[in-house]
């Protein structure tokens, strides 16, 4: 295996969806964007965080003007995701017995050897050679 890092800032969607939405974690999310605005992930990225907005205009916590906006904010933050094969994510999910969607980010950080930024604490328990929590990428 190669060394394994952070060279280069691979998130997934709740760490994206930390810096864009205010919260707790917020704060964590800013700096580690402002130590590093090299952002990456995979291209699934973008429907989960899609899902995240829709639930907050939904519940009326956000407007769908300001669920929009975020969206496009995001889309400029990660101009370009990798799209990765499904028999990759699938081989990936089955080799750590984790969720496809999970695989997606997990494969991508192996293509990459980087460590994956997330605060999925099952995530990280399953895969902790190539995951990082955000206060510690931080």
């Amino acid at each position: 295996m190669a060394a394994v890092g952070i060279s280069m800032t691979l998130v997934d969607t709740n760490v994206l969806a930390y810096l864009l939405i205010e919260g707790d974690r917020t704060p964590a999310a800013q700096a580690l964007y402002a130590r590093d605005a090299d952002w990456h992930s995979e291209g699934f990225i973008m429907v989960e965080l899609s899902n995240i907005l829709a639930t907050y205009v939904r519940t009326q916590a956000i407007t769908r003007k300001q669920g929009l906006a975020l969206l496009a904010s995001a889309r400029a933050l990660m101009p370009s995701l990798t799209n990765l094969e499904h028999a990759q994510a699938l081989e990936t999910a089955t080799e750590f017995a984790i969720s496809a969607y999970d695989a997606r980010f997990i494969a991508l950080a192996k293509q990459m050897h980087v460590k994956l930024v997330t605060e999925d604490l099952k995530l990280r328990a399953a895969v902790p050679a190539w995951t990082i929590s955000l206060a510690d990428a931080a």
